[in-house]
């Protein structure tokens, strides 16, 4: 059982910047064993959800094709904490964001255990 919290959500201006937090309770040991990310709630379908950042060990941080270049991942294993840096945001990026674990197999992950969600609101 992996549980999982987000925090650090809210209202952004179109090009300013925001970062989110997530704590997870992963130990050291099964850490390797686990993929950490970033996924956030499609528009067009609110039962589904698209991956924006994650990471493997062993494997490159994956980026999604809008997230490339403006948003940055990263992990502090000391604080069980991984952050998603969003810079240059854009209405489109309005939408709930989560944070996932799940087992690794290669460089790809079985995404079991989810955070609550933190909303993101990009707007003038």
């Amino acid at each position: 059982q992996v549980q999982l919290e987000e925090s650090g959500g809210g209202s952004v201006q179109p090009g300013g910047s925001l970062t989110l937090s997530c704590v997870h309770t992963l130990d050291a040991d099964n850490r390797s064993r686990y993929c950490l990310g970033w996924f956030r709630q499609a528009p067009w379908n609110r039962r589904e959800r698209e991956k924006v950042a994650y990471a493997a060990s062993g494997c490159p941080t994956y980026y999604g094709e809008f997230a490339k270049g403006r948003f940055t991942y990263s992990q502090d294993n000391d604080k069980n904490t991984l952050y998603l840096k969003m810079d240059k945001v854009n209405p489109g990026d309005t939408t709930e964001y989560y944070c996932a674990a799940g087992l690794k197999y290669g460089c790809t992950c079985a995404w079991n255990y989810w955070g609550q969600g933190t909303q993101v609101v990009v707007s003038s």
